[in-house]
């Protein structure tokens, strides 16, 4: 016989109320640990340890939740229970709303201090000043390639790579009114704007594009005039008021952006191996026939994996690059090891940028 609606809310209710204790005893031994971690005086967040327990229960789940909601429930519980021993203080490009934001959510749960910055270099600046112990910072799009700015500030910086999210970034055209007529200006951070570049032909070819500091900034500016409109997300369109006059208007339907979690080595080393890593580096070469072919010689001959490889120029007067560079694996293990060893005696100049678990 099937169970009645008020007998399933009476079951689940006292399902909730299990959940709650089981929660507060994982928040108890969550607080034991954070006892023991001041003791030793080790770090209060480990990516690769909160990672490997998400991959695990994806792979014991039976059903019926989805592995990405498994992923997303478990990063909350370990981000409240993280807050107990420490709340950790985030830096990203601001005001609230932005897809920086919603990338440090991702990654360290809600039971974070914000820092919004005005801008990328003052992201770095707080992570490396101590404002904040961890810094967010989009380094490529997968339509409009790399984020040239967060690339310099990566090589010049002391900061270091520990982690990393991939956000699917969905543009919504925000405003006062929930329509497209009479706009005049349309405001959003360059990368957003390029990447409505068909929508905003073939829709408002006459408004101005006007560039900004961040989407929500746009989004805040377009809350004040009646005749702008700002490009941002569902999150920004909340925050200052306003209505979804075009949802989802960037060129293409899986426009993903990649973020990357951004500390000093003395507030967390590199994280240790999970299983599923990434080395991401900066080289030189000398500027001789061959020399780029040459780097990619060791990881053919260990076995390493390429994943990425971008080029900057070096600023030096003299046709110069840097070359960035993303591998699979982990330094701890002997053939990825050998590869880097060997992949450095070809370089003139070599920076290791982070070592950190992949994305889910």
């Amino acid at each position: 016989m099937a169970r009645t609606l008020p007998e399933l809310r009476i079951q689940i209710d006292a399902v909730d109320l299990e959940l709650l204790a089981l929660l507060n005893r994982r928040a108890a031994l969550a607080n034991e640990v954070g006892a023991i971690k001041r003791v030793e005086g080790s770090v209060v967040f480990r990516p690769e340890r909160e990672a490997q327990v998400i991959q695990g229960l994806q792979g014991a789940n039976p059903g019926p939740l989805k592995k990405e909601n498994v992923a997303t429930i478990w990063r909350e519980i370990m981000s409240a229970c993280r807050a107990l021993e420490a709340p950790q203080r985030v830096a990203f490009l601001g005001p609230s709303g932005t897809f920086s934001e919603e990338a440090a959510i991702r990654f360290f749960g809600s039971s974070i201090q914000a820092v919004p910055c005005g801008n990328f270099d003052e992201v770095f600046h707080a992570a490396t000043s101590g404002g904040a112990e961890f810094g967010v910072i989009p380094v490529e799009n997968n339509t409009e390639g790399v984020v040239t700015r967060s690339l310099d500030l990566l090589l010049q910086s002391p900061l270091h790579i520990v982690g990393e999210i991939s956000l699917l970034v969905r543009h919504n055209l925000l405003r006062t009114v929930p329509n497209l007529e009479g706009i005049e200006v349309v405001l959003a951070h360059p990368q957003a704007i390029a990447q409505c570049q068909e929508w905003l032909n073939i829709h408002l070819p006459l408004a101005e594009r006007r560039a900004v500091s961040s989407n929500a900034e746009g989004a805040r500016l377009a809350s004040q005039h009646p005749t702008w409109a700002g490009i941002a997300s569902d999150r920004a369109g909340s925050e200052f008021g306003l209505h979804v006059a075009a949802q989802a208007i960037q060129d293409d339907a899986f426009n993903r952006t990649r973020f990357v979690v951004v500390c000093l080595p003395s507030s967390m080393p590199a994280p240790q191996a999970s299983g599923r890593d990434c080395i991401s580096l900066v080289v030189s070469v000398p500027n001789r026939p061959g020399a780029v072919h040459d780097l990619l010689v060791p990881l053919k001959q260990h076995g390493v994996s390429m994943t990425r490889f971008e080029s900057r120029p070096a600023r030096s007067g003299q046709w110069e690059y840097y070359f960035y560079i993303d591998l699979q694996g982990h330094p701890s293990q002997p053939h990825v090891a050998a590869a880097l060893k060997d992949l450095q005696g070809l370089c003139a100049f070599y920076k290791v940028l982070g070592t950190y678990p992949l994305a889910d």
